[in-house]
């Protein structure tokens, strides 16, 4: 018993001294000669074995910093970068206190070495150029064959969630580039997962803005985020990828590929991925942690298996999935930019249930049994085109197409019969259904940016035109019977053609004028908006005698167009400086709406006398 006592007692004290405990460090940097404040310098704890980040800071307009977190290290290093300046090491010792004033840091002016004498130093973890918080992966340190979602992982101030959506200090990042081009432009994921840390150099974070944005020099938002990877120039050339694959029991499988090309302005990427294990995305980065983390695999009776903690082939119905995609870039001289990229995804869905309900009340038991069968297939194809060129070194044009084209499948069936506590059939169903989707979008994007003087003036004008298109067919066959003292019986056997468009139309024209030279801006701006949409449904009863679908149910029918028109100039003024973002804006806006119901019967008639016209003024 004594002994038992000490092991608690000695296992107590020391999760006591290996407990993490706040920290917190203070001080000021200074030019050593001058003495005068240095604004703007990054500050990095880091452990001393292998120089992972603890936390980092900048300093502010007095020079002066704090880091604070939390560490169970007695010893740490502090790493301090300027641009211009000799990088600071100093020794930090906890030992004594928790909390450390470095009071005055004197750092001293780089001198640019001359003749054949080469100065190199130690890549700082993180640094801050103005609007940009660039990361060094070399300083990271991660498990070997890393992804780039496992890198991103060690970063301070970086989340990523389970299904890969990224935060920067609590801001989402919205889009990743890499070597400043999209990779598969709507889904990150495919670059945070496939990606390998061994071929990144830098992680830049920096606001999020269109290239308009960037070339006329306006401000990005703050509230998203944009990664830009960039590609160590020894491995920015060259043939490289990856696969992996694995199989279970029940042919459970999944499989993955990528490849890339890299020849400096020139990449490629082709790949592709599929599974039968109830994952509808791509999933290369489950693959690779499902082989690089799994300590145990376990098979269940039910067919299943569980690889590192990962269940599979245990959810509701069977999810068989396919995908495959390409990318490519390229610049052609230093004017014209390029960049496409395809994506297919596919999959087919499995589900069959038998169920026993039992219902018990007071004075009777009700017993439902009933099966259903579900099968569904859908095929998604998505393409985007990026086309920019800069006709001189103040006009820039730029287009952007996309489209996606979807089809899919649903057949549902089953059956339902519930009798009472005596055995007596209370009611019974049963249904058949079929439907089939096809989707067409299309989106089109000029936009024309020419900048004048060499204050931050620019005109920019965009058109934007929308295109979208669903046709659908559902087929419902059902039939319930209720038996007893009120019985009844409910048919119904329908048709429904389903047609649903939408155009539309956006032009926006914007003038910024500096009244102080890139600081102060009057910003006239004008915007267009014409939209049109057709909403089409006819419900048909089935017709025994002809055989067909000819009996147009019009209260549940409806054949509706709309169109809705605005107008909204505005006028602001912006400031922008390195200190201080301000913006005052005011608009209006002119909207017109106008809708009719054009649905009529078998004489021609209007069914529904549904016509309105409406103008918003604001």
């Amino acid at each position: 018993m004594i002994n038992r006592y000490l092991v608690a007692l000695v296992l107590g004290m020391f999760s006591l001294c290996t407990f993490s405990q706040d920290f917190k460090i203070t001080g000021k940097l200074v030019d050593k000669e001058q003495q005068v404040p240095l604004e703007a310098a990054t500050v990095v704890l880091e452990t001393l074995q292998d120089s992972t980040v603890i936390s980092y800071t900048i300093s502010d307009r007095n020079g002066e910093f704090e880091l604070s977190g939390k560490s169970n290290l007695q010893k740490a290093n502090l790493f301090v970068t300027f641009v211009g300046y000799q990088s600071y090491e100093q020794q930090i010792d906890f030992s004594k206190t928790r909390e450390i004033n470095l009071e005055d840091i004197p750092l001293e002016f780089q001198v640019e070495s001359l003749g054949d004498v080469v100065v190199k130093g130690r890549a700082a973890p993180v640094v801050i150029k103005q609007d940009t918080l660039e990361f060094n992966a070399a300083s990271f340190k991660t498990k070997p064959d890393a992804t780039l979602e496992d890198l991103l992982k060690e970063l301070p101030g970086a989340e990523v969630d389970e299904d890969g959506q990224i935060r920067i200090n609590g801001k989402p990042v919205s889009n990743i580039l890499v070597n400043g081009k999209p990779f598969f432009s709507d889904d990150p994921t495919i670059a945070t997962r496939n990606l390998t840390k061994e071929l990144i150099n830098k992680i830049q974070v920096v606001d999020t803005k269109t290239e308009s944005e960037e070339f006329a020099g306006e401000e990005g938002d703050s509230e998203n985020k944009t990664i830009n990877i960039t590609i160590d120039e020894d491995k920015n050339k060259g043939l490289f990828g990856r696969v992996a694959a694995g199989g279970g029991t029940d042919d459970r499988f999944e499989f993955a590929g990528i490849g890339n090309y890299f020849d400096n302005d020139l990449r490629l990427s082709v790949l592709g991925s599929g599974n039968n294990i109830n994952s509808p995305g791509f999933s290369f980065g489950e693959i690779e942690k499902m082989f690089g983390n799994a300590s145990y695999i376990s098979v269940s009776s039910n067919g299943g298996f569980n690889v590192g903690g990962r269940s599979f082939g245990m959810g509701e119905g069977i999810v068989n999935s396919r995908n495959a995609g390409m990318n490519f870039a390229n610049d052609f001289g230093e004017a014209i930019e390029t960049s496409a990229d395809y994506f297919y995804s596919g999959a087919n869905t499995f589900n069959e249930t038998d169920r026993v309900r039992e219902n018990i009340l007071p004075d009777n038991r009700f017993t439902s049994v009933s099966n259903s069968r579900t099968d569904s297939n859908t095929d998604n194809h998505t393409a985007n085109l990026r086309f920019q060129a800069e006709i001189d070194s103040t006009f820039m044009v730029e287009y952007r197409p996309s489209l996606n084209y979807t089809v899919g499948t649903n057949s549902s069936s089953g059956s339902s019969v519930t009798t009472n506590e005596a055995g007596d059939l209370v009611n019974d169903s049963e249904y058949d259904n079929f439907n089939d989707r096809t989707t067409r979008n299309f989106t089109n994007s000029l936009t024309a940016t020419k900048r004048y003087g060499d204050k931050g003036g620019f005109i920019r004008i965009n058109g934007d035109l929308q295109l979208d298109e669903t046709e659908s067919t559902d087929f419902t066959n059902s039939e319930t019977n209720v038996y007893g003292t009120d019985a009844s019986q409910i048919l119904r056997n329908q048709r429904t053609n389903g047609d649903n468009n939408t155009d539309g139309i956006t032009t926006n024209v914007k003038w910024r004028i500096p009244l102080i030279s890139k600081k102060l801006f009057l910003e006239t701006e004008y915007e267009f908006k014409n939209e049109n949409r057709t909403n089409t449904q006819l419900v048909y009863d089935f017709d025994a005698t002809t055989q067909t679908y000819n009996q147009l149910i019009t209260p549940q029918s409806t054949d509706f167009e709309s169109t809705n028109r605005s107008h909204k100039p505005q006028l602001g003024v912006t400031y922008n400086s390195k200190k201080l973002r301000a913006s005052v804006n005011a608009a209006y806006v002119a909207r017109k709406l106008t809708g009719e119901d054009l649905l009529t019967d078998e004489t021609g008639n209007r069914v529904r006398d549904i016509d309105f016209e409406n103008n918003f003024d604001a």
